[in-house]
């Protein structure tokens, strides 16, 4: 029951913001069910494939999809993600928690002088 409304929550953030994988479901998995980063990681990046597929599907009927760009963007996104997750993979659980956290700091500080 708890994932079901981890992924209720994250569903709504991503509609409404653009997030939701890794600044919902990451967080919530990490404190609420105590897992460990990587299967945290490894289950957000599974469910952001479903939840993009169906917000895309939303937008895109609203005519908001600008086709071109999000290849821009996620092409070169998805080539990374395989020498993020072998990086990941080298750490140890507790420093990818602490870069995660400072990483999360870094943007609220960023969304705050903006």
């Amino acid at each position: 029951m708890r994932l079901v409304l981890i992924g209720l929550v994250a569903g709504f953030f991503s509609a409404l913001f653009g997030v939701g994988g890794g600044i919902v479901i990451v967080p919530v998995l990490l404190l609420v069910c105590s897992w460990q980063a990587a299967r945290a990681t490894a289950t957000s990046l599974a469910a952001i494939g479903i939840t993009a597929l169906s917000g895309v599907i939303a937008y895109g009927l609203h005519g908001d999809v600008r086709v071109g760009y999000a290849a821009l963007v996620g092409i070169p996104a998805a080539i990374s993600v395989a020498g993020a997750t072998a990086l990941q993979q080298r750490l140890r659980s507790r420093t990818v928690e602490l870069l995660f956290a400072a990483f999360l700091f870094g943007v609220a500080v960023w969304l705050f002088v903006t």
